[in-house]
């Protein structure tokens, strides 16, 4: 029999929409929701910003209403779980966060969000408003660096959301935004691992099985299988296996400074993520790779899934300006340059 995960919820048909409501009391007035729609925006905008525009499925908490905020995404619009958001939501949230200079459209490469978010473009650019749209493309295990079009998005969001909502805070033009978020996508590359598989919170079941003694490398977000599965191996011997394929993708060589991410898919302990990241520094000092800065914590999630993926983003001086810019969210808050 499958194994039916714990779950502290009401009812789960009705858990996206009271999770928005908790995520809006957490905000301590800096967000709200638009009425009667699982999408949530910042309560102030200036007058002739760029706008951000965030989302994508739930369930992968706090990403990507999390990170709604100051030098982040000006709104989100979210789907149930690990489903993405409905036109005329992203068409809602797009409008709430308009302030006459144009809207960028950032979410993770996967067949539902490009559809649907493609088709609230086309609403809103009918009605006179300037959209781009840029996806990330950040897993290297989905498919060769020749069919990049083909990546999912996964924790490489959090370094592009970082850098586009300063961007989009900080310059008035449209082109420009689009311009450096594009740079950051780019180049930026990830890999993850799973230790045991997440869950549906509607119905409680696990998103692929697993035996207690494998792990399964490359998975994507949602559970899509990943480029192998074998047994458990020690942290070291993980955590080479995906450098092995993130450092020569780009590639990243001698000289290159980097930012660094560790991601918890959701439960995965500090101290495994920290051993993680000891031998990952090892292996980038002797490649000659400089680490300019390290974020290691949960961002992109996958319910209860134990595991973890590593981003590794090439940076020059600008992306390096931006990427630092103090940001503060309920998801994500850093005072800059750490």
């Amino acid at each position: 029999m499958a194994k039916v995960m714990k779950k502290i919820l009401n009812d789960p048909r009705h858990a996206v929409s009271e999770m928005i409501d908790g995520l809006v009391l957490a905000s301590g007035g800096r967000t709200r929701r638009l009425d009667g729609l699982d999408a949530i925006v910042k309560t102030e905008i200036p007058d002739g910003k760029v706008a951000l525009l965030i989302g994508g499925g739930s369930g992968h908490e706090p990403i990507f209403h999390g990170f709604v905020g100051d030098n982040l995404g000006d709104g989100a619009a979210c789907g149930q779980f690990f489903a993405a958001p409905a036109p005329h939501i992203i068409c809602a949230a797009a409008k709430a966060v308009h302030r006459g200079k144009g809207i960028l459209f950032l979410y993770g490469n996967y067949a539902g969000d490009n559809m649907n978010f493609d088709i609230a473009a086309e609403m809103l650019i009918d009605e006179g408003i300037d959209v781009r749209t840029v996806r990330v493309r950040d897993d290297v295990a989905a498919a060769p660096r020749e069919r990049v079009e083909d990546r999912r998005g996964i924790a490489g969001d959090v370094l592009m959301i970082k850098i586009a909502g300063a961007a989009a805070a900080a310059l008035d033009n449209l082109d420009e935004v689009e311009r450096i978020a594009r740079k950051a996508a780019a180049n930026v590359c990830s890999m993850g691992v799973a230790v045991s598989a997440g869950s549906i919170p509607e119905t409680g079941r696990a998103t692929f099985e697993l035996a207690d003694d494998e792990i399964e490398v490359g998975m994507g977000a949602h559970g899509e299988a990943g480029i192998a599965r074998q047994k458990l191996a020690p942290a070291d011997q993980v955590a080479d296996q995906l450098m092995a394929r993130i450092l020569p993708d780009l590639p990243f060589g001698a000289g290159d400074e980097v930012a660094l991410l560790l991601n918890n898919l959701g439960a995965t302990t500090m101290m495994e993520m920290l051993v993680i990241n000891r031998r990952i520094r090892k292996t980038l000092d002797e490649r000659g790779i400089r680490v300019h800065r390290t974020d290691v914590g949960t961002w992109l999630t996958v319910q209860e899934m134990a595991g973890f993926s590593v981003t590794l983003m090439k940076l020059d001086e600008e992306l390096k300006h931006y990427l630092d810019a103090p940001c503060r969210s309920v998801g994500f808050t850093n005072w800059g340059g750490l």
